[in-house]
């Protein structure tokens, strides 16, 4: 009996260390196999790699919940990318919800992801509206204008309500 309560504490004791590091920042680049698929890195406020990080995490990847494994503070994403898209990548730990925007362009088999600010998100289409309400005559112009935004997003990927979680993500973390 003694032993098993031995056993047990050790197993209690080892679970209570197995993750006492947070990601609160991460880069997103193209994986060093180069088969199509984008790396997570762990990484401080400065963006300087935090190797420390080992262990699982989990992310939401547009939508969908990975459990990601962190090796030496690198995650590589399970699915291959075939086409330039947007790709938004969330975790959320005990100090908030951190999240990125971005564009991932293919060419030629190369992935080259851009962040996107997601100010633009919001000043392009508040710009749009202003304009159309100040000029009369650029009404026309102003909804065709916000229908090539929005189709341009949806079909890579964008579609609303992602647009409005960014959106309401970034406004959040302002406060």
């Amino acid at each position: 009996m003694k032993h098993i309560i031995i056993v047990f504490l050790l197993i209690l004791g080892g679970k209570s260390f197995a993750q006492t590091a947070d990601i609160n920042n991460f880069l997103v680049k193209e994986s060093l196999l180069k088969n199509s698929k984008l790396a997570v890195i762990a990484a401080d406020s400065l963006d300087n790699p935090l190797e420390k990080i080992n262990g699982t995490y989990t992310f939401s990847v547009s939508g969908f919940t990975q459990s990601l494994t962190f090796n030496d503070g690198v995650a590589i994403l399970p699915l291959p990318i075939d086409k330039s898209t947007f790709v938004y990548i969330k975790h959320q730990n005990d100090s908030g919800t951190h999240s990125k925007l971005l564009y991932v362009y293919k060419k030629d088999g190369n992935l080259n992801p851009f962040t996107i600010s997601r100010i633009f998100l919001i000043i392009i289409p508040l710009i749009i509206i202003i304009l159309a309400f100040a000029f009369k005559k650029f009404i026309y112009i102003a909804i065709i204008l916000l229908l090539i935004f929005m189709y341009f997003s949806y079909s890579n990927g964008l579609n609303i309500a992602t647009f409005f979680e960014t959106t309401f993500d970034y406004l959040k973390n302002l406060v």
